[in-house]
């Protein structure tokens, strides 16, 4: 199996793992009406309650009209930065337009540029810098909100903020939920010498989203001095970035990491990481030449003017953002292990199957995992003899646990111990709260039967959290339980700075919280499972 080829099949793996979003609604364009239209009634009917009427609410750049829903409010594709097209692709984003009249807001807008997967069909629309509030139906209480700002994953080449439906955590958890659109791919984190915020373009995205709040979400109830970033993934990476990114000061006062460890390195390529800008110049480069412009006289001229679809069809599948920039100067574990980042409380964890989604994909993909392929497998992503005998060594294939096994490589390896390695660097400045999600019977993300039970892997979080696509999962009466601790959970952590709520079981701060149903609680053997003290010693 050459190392081309599982990566390739990799790749294939991830556009598996985000498909699980693709039945999410529509992305349509958000246009402008008069004051008198009625609101527009769409498929966010999929939801748990049925629209009713239309609400508006007057921000810093305009009226919007949403949707009103039972208990809760939705408003949908509001713009916070200027379309990024002509001469501002590749650029900071700026700022938003006015607008004269009402705004519809009552459906999503466009997701940013991205191949066939989550979001139906793929996406070319550049204008897509776009989010979404969701808040509980009284936007003027007696005390502003908290707020939960969520970035979406995708190994930042897919994902929409709209996949993720947040009202049972807006309306449990009596907070406002803003879900965040975000440069992708190459679009995103192209970067090239000379090039003003290149390799970050994603990550600046996400700060003007955040400047949005702080200048606008009073208007929905919210409390933009009370701000937490979340997410997941990719997401969860980014909320790393952001830690370690001081342009992104006092934009938030509490921050949540889902799945997404600050410690990720280009050597363990299932979890994100930051590129160093030598390596991400190489892969703008090579973007570059794939798309003819690289003997251009005017290189960026040349790029801006490619059509969005090859530019997609060129870029690499593994795409980053890039540090050693002005927006990112160090590596976000590097900023960890010197303390530079932003000292607010931190809610981080993984799950506790993390890797066996992508070891499924690969072996469907006709890669088998015995007892005799095992060595090349493990070659494959540790091409180092002594590293890939020791790997062979503590993690034994038989005949029958080749895909668990496997799974366990990519789960210990890439999430379970960075993870565990994260919190323990961010606790030695900030309060930490850790927790492992562990259901074993985690509704399915992807249609089909796997080669093997998945158990908790990649994202099966998500659902307890939020409706993804619009639509919830079927769960057991024991797995709804645990989804409303979890939101009690994230919502009082957003609220206080802590989990730990009279509504559910007691989280120590000094221990790793397992999520499981009707037996979450403390666990003090998630480093020794996960075969932490060997991976923590493999260089």
């Amino acid at each position: 199996m050459s190392m081309h080829r599982v990566l390739t099949t990799l790749a294939c793996t991830l556009a598996t793992l985000t498909a699980v979003l693709a039945t999410a609604r529509p992305a349509l364009p958000t246009p402008l009406s008069t004051p008198t239209s009625p609101p527009t009634a769409t498929s966010a009917s999929t939801s748990a309650s049925t629209p009713v009427v239309g609400t508006t609410v007057r921000t810093h750049d305009g009226v919007l009209r949403g949707t009103a829903h039972d208990g809760y409010d939705t408003f949908e594709g509001i713009p916070y930065a200027a379309p990024p097209v002509g001469r501002l692709r590749w650029a900071a984003p700026r700022p938003v337009r006015p607008w004269a009249g009402t705004r519809d807001a009552g459906r999503p807008a466009s997701a940013c540029p991205q191949q066939a997967g989550e979001v139906p069909g793929g996406s070319t629309d550049e204008d897509c810098l776009y989010l979404n509030v969701t808040t509980p139906a009284d936007t003027a209480p007696r005390h502003p909100r908290p707020v939960i700002v969520w970035l979406h994953g995708g190994g930042f080449t897919s994902g929409a903020g709209s996949s993720y439906d947040a009202h049972r955590m807006a309306t449990r958890g009596d907070v406002v939920v803003v879900t965040v659109n975000y440069r992708l791919g190459a679009l995103g984190f192209l970067a090239r010498a000379g090039l003003p915020g290149s390799g970050t373009f994603g990550l600046a995205d996400q700060q003007a989203a955040l400047r949005w709040v702080r200048a606008g979400i009073g208007a929905f109830g919210g409390d933009p001095h009370h701000v937490t970033l979340a997410g997941e993934s990719a997401g969860g990476y980014s909320v790393c970035a952001q830690l370690a990114s001081p342009a992104a000061a006092g934009l938030f006062e509490r921050a949540i990491i889902q799945s997404g460890p600050c410690t990720g390195r280009p050597d363990r390529p299932f979890a994100p990481f930051a590129a160093a800008l030598p390596a991400a110049r190489e892969t703008g480069a090579r973007l570059t030449a794939g798309v003819g412009c690289s003997s251009a006289r005017d290189t960026m001229a040349c790029l801006r003017a490619v059509k969005v679809s090859r530019l997609l069809a060129a870029q690499d599948p593994d795409e980053q953002p890039a540090y050693a920039t002005p927006l990112l100067p160090r590596d976000p574990a590097a900023a960890l292990a010197t303390g530079r980042v932003h000292h607010v409380p931190v809610l981080i964890g993984s799950n506790h199957d993390e890797g066996n989604g992508w070891a499924a994909g690969i072996i469907q993909a006709g890669n088998p995992v015995t007892p005799e392929t095992w060595p090349d497998v493990v070659a494959a992503f540790f091409p180092d003899p002594a590293r890939t005998r020791a790997i062979v060594h503590e993690y034994p294939v038989t005949a029958q646990n080749g895909g668990p096994v496997f799974g366990a490589v990519i789960g210990d390896a890439d999430f379970a111990c960075p993870t565990l390695r994260t919190g323990d660097l961010l606790s030695a400045r900030v309060p930490v709260w850790r927790y492992e999600f562990a259901d074993e019977h985690a509704p399915p993300l992807t249609p089909g039967t796997p080669p093997f039970p998945l158990g908790a892997p990649h994202a099966a979080e998500l659902p307890y959290l939020y409706d993804l696509g619009g639509r919830p999962r079927t769960m057991t009466p024991a797995q709804q339980r645990l989804a409303t601790t979890m939101i009690d959970y994230w919502t009082h952590f957003a609220r206080t700075g802590t989990p730990d709520t009279p509504t559910a079981p007691p989280w120590p701060r000094r221990t790793v919280q397992s999520l499981t149903p009707d037996h979450t609680g403390p666990t003090l053997t998630t480093a020794t499972r996960h075969h932490c003290a060997f991976w923590n010693a493999l260089p």
